[in-house]
């Protein structure tokens, strides 16, 4: 299995400036090559403290010339939000930079506060997602663009620089809500899963899009597994902070997305998030602090044995071949983030690493050539 790491540059501490947060989120980034993680990831997000990237391919272009060995991830460019024209360029050029290493997860977005903000409607966001990543995939396979669509009429064109090797097997999609399903299938791509739900529902949504792949005649591949990890050296002190900074993590996550507003109900493509604001309504005072705690004991934190159990009881679950852990979140000090980080990368990731896994070859590696490529369906 390999092993990565998620930045996320949340400003949730109190006095904090933003420049101060990327000062210490770059620094955190630099061990993690060093450290002998296989990759590293950040996320898209505007306009809130809840995570401050706006723009995933810069940071990572950035970390193309830091890095030599790693892979770096979109932990997710959300389409909707974008011209795919212009992605398909910035992914290129990127992947150029870091020498083929690049992993590209692409969504669709929740936030009501970043649809307004970049003048999109949110219930197209499905329809979006998926002509732009129709765009996005052909660009990447052919070298090429050309499509008259609903929301994109694009004129042929050739993408410069071109992309210099295959992206078979390095797309995922973000998928939390069960309903992103058979768009993952239909664009044929693999499954990025960020656990915000119980494992076993989890299981069902995974269930779901294996099914739509089969329809399609596309074989899904092992999907990339995300998760916020608090690892100490006592099981005490684990718990305590765990509880503490993963659940503040999970309250500015409710915060930014809303979750159990009753605007999801009259959004198309939001069904699930519709059904969460249902559920909520009715359940009392104390439903907050209880998702709360139902999401922090989903996610990965204990001793280095325990959350190595852990990620092995996911590996069970889903066989997933690749974990990414956000270690700084929740207004956290960054001293406790790095010791959390380095106990990990030194007790946790390696025994994960030696594990023997029959599955294909490493994505980053080098591989034919793109315009060689099969199509976008036979991709998963």
């Amino acid at each position: 299995m390999r092993v990565g790491v998620a930045s996320l540059f949340q400003n949730l501490a109190p006095g904090a400036s933003d420049r101060d947060v990327y000062r210490e989120e770059l620094r955190l980034a630099d061990l993690v090559e060093p450290l002998g993680f296989d990759s590293l990831w950040s996320v898209e997000h505007h306009f809130t403290d809840y995570t401050m990237v706006p723009d995933v391919t810069q940071f990572l272009s950035y970390m193309a010339g830091r890095t030599k060995r790693i892979a770096l991830g979109t932990m997710v460019v959300v389409l909707p939000w974008h011209d795919p024209v212009r992605v398909a360029e910035e992914v290129c050029m990127l992947d150029i930079l870091a020498d083929g290493r690049l992993l590209l997860g692409i969504g669709r977005g929740a936030g009501r506060v970043e649809f307004e903000g970049l003048r999109v409607p949110q219930g197209e966001s499905r329809a979006r997602f998926l002509e732009a990543g129709t765009i996005l995939l052909q660009a990447l396979r052919d070298g090429r663009v050309a499509l008259e669509g609903e929301f994109h009429h694009i004129p042929a064109r050739d993408i410069r620089p071109r992309p210099f090797r295959d992206f078979d097997g390095r797309v995922y999609g973000a998928m939390v809500s069960p309903e992103t399903a058979e768009l993952l299938a239909q664009l044929g791509v693999g499954m990025l899963i960020i656990p915000q739900k119980p494992w076993e529902e989890i299981e069902r949504d995974l269930a779901a899009y294996r099914r739509a792949c089969a329809a399609r005649a596309v074989e899904p591949r092992p999907p990339v597994v995300t998760g916020w990890v608090y690892c100490a050296a006592g099981a005490r002190a684990a718990e305590q902070g765990a509880r503490r900074w993963i659940g503040n993590y999970w309250r500015s996550a409710m915060a930014h997305y809303e979750i159990g507003s009753a605007h999801f109900k009259a959004i198309p493509g939001y069904e699930y998030y519709g059904q969460m604001a249902d559920l909520m309504e009715g359940a009392g005072a104390g439903v907050l602090d209880h998702i709360t705690e139902a999401f922090v004991a989903t996610q990965i934190w204990g001793t280095p044995d325990q959350c190595l159990e852990k990620i092995r009881e996911i590996e069970a679950r889903v066989g997933n071949d690749h974990f990414v852990g956000a270690f700084s979140f929740g207004g956290m000090p960054y001293r406790e983030a790095e010791a959390s980080l380095r106990l990990f990368a030194r007790e946790v990731a390696p025994r994960l690493q030696r594990r023997p896994r029959a599955r294909k070859p490493d994505p980053a590696a080098p591989r034919r050539a793109a315009r060689g490529g099969r199509s976008a369906r036979s991709r998963a």
